[in-house]
């Protein structure tokens, strides 16, 4: 099991509640999570066409029935984290997004990692 980010990643969702996400194809113009492979981790997004209902983690990709399983929550929109957001009806896009906490940032009196 390896962890993988690739650009240009999306699908969309049925799934309610909180557990495992059956994905449901790429949405036009993406790539499908297959390219993260079988067994392996990503970060992901996934946000509600609504736009009420989103979360934030880490997930397992699973070839067999086209999965994420939603390993570790890092934050979501009823601030329920690390418990999985029971998601309610409607479609919802899930996508590969690296998330903002763990980026290297350019803190005022501080200098960027990248600008050394």
């Amino acid at each position: 099991m390896a962890f993988v980010l690739a650009n240009r990643v999306k699908e969309t969702t049925t799934t309610t509640g909180t557990g495992t996400v059956t994905l449901l194809g790429a949405s036009t113009g993406f790539q499908s999570f297959a390219i993260i492979g079988n067994a392996n981790t990503t970060y992901y997004t996934i946000a509600s066409q609504s736009g009420s209902e989103w979360e934030v983690g880490i997930g397992t990709y699973t070839s067999s029935g086209t999965t994420l399983a939603r390993t570790t929550v890092l934050s979501n929109s009823s601030a329920t984290q690390p418990s999985a957001l029971n998601f309610s009806a409607g479609t919802k896009d899930v996508f590969v997004a690296y998330p903002a906490e763990y980026s290297v940032t350019n803190t005022p009196g501080t200098q960027n990692i990248l600008d050394q």
